[in-house]
């Protein structure tokens, strides 16, 4: 597809994901909370006009598989973790230039009271 075609973007923010993510043995046993923000940059003036949920991206669908998937996954690093939301979107969506950043809510630093998030693009986003 050529960059001229892609004229909106829909943009997910805040999606709770749980997953047995983390170096620490702890955190893959017990698994933890994730926050994940998604964009798909794609043609949205047929859908606009028609109304029409079949001519855009129905984004309640990634969103309830990717609970789903995440929540049997293990893994050792955000970015594998991220890796992998890229290719399920790609399943749903196609090679739509796509963004997603994937935050760690709680980081088991002691004195470490803030987040991590790794941000990844695909498909010339």
């Amino acid at each position: 597809m050529k960059h001229e075609l892609f004229n909106g973007v829909i943009h997910v923010t805040g999606v709770n994901l749980w997953a047995h993510v983390g170096v620490l043995e702890e955190e893959r046993v017990n698994g933890q909370w994730f926050s994940l923000d998604f964009s798909l940059r794609l043609d949205i003036d047929l859908a606009s006009k028609e109304d029409n949920l079949d001519l855009t991206a129905d984004y309640s669908l990634a969103i309830k598989s990717l609970q789903k998937f995440s929540f049997d996954f293990t893994c050792l690093t955000i970015e594998k973790f991220s890796d992998q939301i890229l290719c399920r979107l790609e399943q749903f969506y196609g090679p739509v230039p796509m963004s997603v950043k994937l935050t760690k809510c709680s980081v088991p630093l002691p004195g470490f009271h803030g987040r991590v998030s790794i941000e990844r693009t695909r498909n010339s986003y």
